[in-house]
């Protein structure tokens, strides 16, 4: 921490000046924060994080979707220098509720890449903490900007992954994953060579409907979906979550993150969540990481990685835990996690088909318009459709998008 001087009173000598003297603390520690899907579970529990640690983290800016009450509470209690609403309707109101305090508000992406570019003296943090593939563009101006990313959005990397992992290499900067599985890998191969990875072992609960037949997930509805036995996600995560399309998202994320090839990463089904991923090397050894299941820790992770802070979370007991369960997932009943294998090892656009078409179909099922399994029939058809590109550019990723959603509301409008 340095200490400076600064004299109230221009032109006096130091004995004139004293009683105008005044001190300023600028930390040189100090991380400056810019959080885009603040209102969201990963968001708000960064924002816990900030709270426990304010001489240490500073929010510079937040983004969100339509949560205007969440969002005026957020600026009032961490007053970042800008805010971004998704809806421009959002952004009025907004603007409204906090005229009285000194922060402009914005809108739209151009709002998002507005925040992803501004210019923050001390060391930067992006946190891209929204859902879907609305990420890709800030992630990436962001990148240009020279900020460090934490990245809890799946689709940048798996839609535009060989976009995203050379641009950061370009920068000199770090990409920090704050999905729990990549943090877990990410933190096993710490000290490690790389080129020593026999496999990685992506865990996974198994989802609300572990356990199910198909027969039995047969009208199934978003009420049951929705319960997720040991995580806080967001609604449309938890969906991923019973179906086993966020695990083949992470698989594709995986791939990209740690640039092994897609055969080389196993999925476990691990439905304590207390192994949270591991490791095998050549020699046979397996590392592994393991806590109570709470995502304040791979979040608190890459903020002050490669430092760890004390966190308060429930103590990992291990012999009141007494045997862990291992189990293979049921991918003929789950047909997410093949379907995304499938895709992955196509590559080029497919990733891109395959997301967003399950963000669609996701989004008629939460509308009860669809039944559970029907995601996967949506899915299966949006990639027998499609013409894959291979090394598609921004623009081409985004047509591709168009496309899987037009398919499938055509399928069901």
């Amino acid at each position: 921490m340095i200490v400076e001087l600064h004299s109230a009173a221009a032109g006096l000598n130091n004995r004139q000046a004293a009683p105008f003297r005044k001190l300023r603390y600028r930390n040189r520690n100090m991380k400056n924060l810019i959080i885009i899907g603040s209102t969201g579970s990963i968001g708000t529990q960064a924002l816990d994080i900030v709270k426990h640690y304010p001489d240490k983290l500073c929010v510079k800016a937040l983004a969100a979707g339509r949560n205007v009450k969440l969002m005026e509470e957020q600026v009032r209690c961490y007053h970042p220098q800008v805010v971004c609403m998704w809806e421009e309707s959002a952004a009025s109101d907004l603007g409204t509720r906090i005229a009285d305090l000194d922060v402009r508000v914005v809108s739209g992406m151009e709002g998002l890449i507005e925040l992803a570019a501004m210019d923050c003296e001390t060391p930067a943090i992006f946190l891209n903490a929204v859902v879907g593939m609305i990420g890709i563009r800030p992630t990436l101006e962001a990148i240009a900007a020279g900020k460090t990313i934490a990245l809890a959005n799946k689709e940048t990397l798996v839609t535009a992954g060989h976009l995203i992992m050379p641009a950061v290499k370009a920068s000199g900067k770090t990409l920090l994953p704050v999905d729990s599985e990549h943090s877990a890998i990410f933190q096993c191969l710490q000290g490690e060579n790389h080129e020593r990875i026999k496999k990685i072992l992506l865990t996974c609960s198994g989802g609300t409907f572990r356990g199910k037949t198909r027969k039995e997930l047969e009208h199934k509805h978003v009420a049951e979906a929705l319960n997720n036995p040991n995580w806080d996600m967001g609604a449309k995560v938890t969906i991923d979550s019973a179906s086993l399309v966020n695990k083949g998202l992470e698989v594709m994320e995986a791939r990209w993150l740690f640039d092994v090839d897609v055969d080389d990463i196993q999925v476990v089904v691990q439905p304590q969540s207390i192994v949270h991923s591991a490791v095998e090397f050549v020699d046979g050894s397996v590392m592994a990481h393991l806590a109570s299941p709470d995502m304040r820790l791979p979040i608190q992770y890459a903020f002050f990685y490669p430092d760890r802070l004390p966190l308060e979370i429930k103590p990992l007991d291990l012999f009141s835990i007494g045997t862990l369960i291992f189990e293979k997932p049921d991918t003929e009943v789950f047909q997410g996690l093949p379907l995304a294998y499938r895709a992955a090892r196509a590559g080029g656009s497919l990733p891109t088909i395959f997301n967003a078409a399950n963000e669609e179909a996701v989004r008629y099922f939460m509308q009860d318009k669809i039944e559970f399994l029907d995601i996967y029939d949506l899915i299966g058809e949006a990639m027998e459709h499609h013409h894959v590109i291979q090394e598609p550019s921004l623009e081409e990723i985004l047509a591709a998008e168009q496309e899987a959603r037009e398919f499938v509301r055509s399928r069901i409008c």
